[in-house]
């Protein structure tokens, strides 16, 4: 099973940023005829690909529905135009109450939709760094489910950033068939630097899923949002298998998900557990 993992430095600039990632997919796309690539490949964007910086209310002015969205429309395109599995990052979505979601699609080697998800948790939060104050709920509306996929390559469950911190979810997703768990993110460098790596071993050691990680990096935007960076691919084993830590550019790895049936066997810590099994609460903040 082949992931590539792309490490994107977005900003404000849509159109920009759009052909950033062609340009990259185009590299991707030699490479895979030089690997004599035949299998599926799966590519994963980090949060906020194709907006990024400034006031969270700029994604407004780019939501759209789920029928009706430039932002999904041109993402579809890429993926069909390269023949790869996409996992979109995420764009805005509306919502009923005026917000939008952060909206996470999977598109398929044709560009058709296979599912999408909702971040679930919103970054209301105080950070040491240049933007200080982050409050995610006054421009983002939280999801209503969480989201398991079937694909060639797996069952894939989707989160977003700082819903790394919830480990209830990733929990509920691997109790729904999740054997890989994709985290498209924008870490701040902040918490990035403190918790971004531990955090995803840990769950991947608890969830005994592969995890993989697409992230933002760097200063955004003349240097009003910095982010860590550091996308990841991790084993069940909690091991790193694959990893670049600055600039922008590709992550990638070959998964063999009989290592990860392997360790489930060994430690069924699923079958274990005494504890009842996590449910969603829902609500409007």
């Amino acid at each position: 099973m082949n992931i590539s993992l792309l490490q994107c430095q977005s900003s404000r600039d849509v159109s920009a940023n759009l052909l950033f990632i062609e340009s990259q997919l185009e590299e991707l796309n030699l490479l895979r005829s030089s690997w004599g690539e035949l299998r599926p490949h799966l590519v994963v964007l980090p949060e906020c690909s194709l907006l990024f910086g400034g006031h969270e209310s700029a994604q407004l002015a780019y939501a759209g529905d789920v029928n009706q969205s430039p932002l999904k429309t041109a993402l579809s395109a890429l993926a069909a135009k390269f023949n790869v599995y996409l996992l979109a990052g995420t764009i805005p979505a509306l919502a009923d109450d005026g917000r939008v979601y952060s909206r996470s699609y999977l598109f398929n080697d044709r560009g058709e939709t296979l599912g999408y998800y909702d971040k679930l948790h919103l970054f209301d939060v105080d950070v040491s760094d240049g933007t200080k104050q982050y409050r995610e709920s006054e421009t983002f509306c939280p999801g209503d489910h969480i989201s398991v996929i079937d694909t060639p390559f797996g069952k894939i469950g989707l989160t977003v950033c700082y819903d790394l911190r919830f480990p209830d979810l990733f929990r509920a997703l691997r109790l729904a068939g999740a054997e890989i768990i994709a985290v498209p993110a924008a870490f701040t460098k902040v918490t990035g630097e403190a918790h971004w790596q531990i955090l995803l071993q840990a769950r991947a050691i608890e969830t005994q899923c592969v995890i993989v990680a697409a992230a933002q990096w760097g200063a955004h935007n003349e240097g009003c949002r910095e982010t860590w960076g550091q996308s990841l691919v991790i084993g069940p084993w909690g091991d790193i298998i694959a990893e670049r830590k600055t600039g922008t550019g590709w992550v990638h790895a070959d998964i063999d998900l009989a290592k990860l049936q392997s360790i489930r066997l060994q430690m069924p810590v699923v079958q274990h557990n005494r504890f009842t099994e996590p449910s969603l609460r829902l609500g409007n903040k």
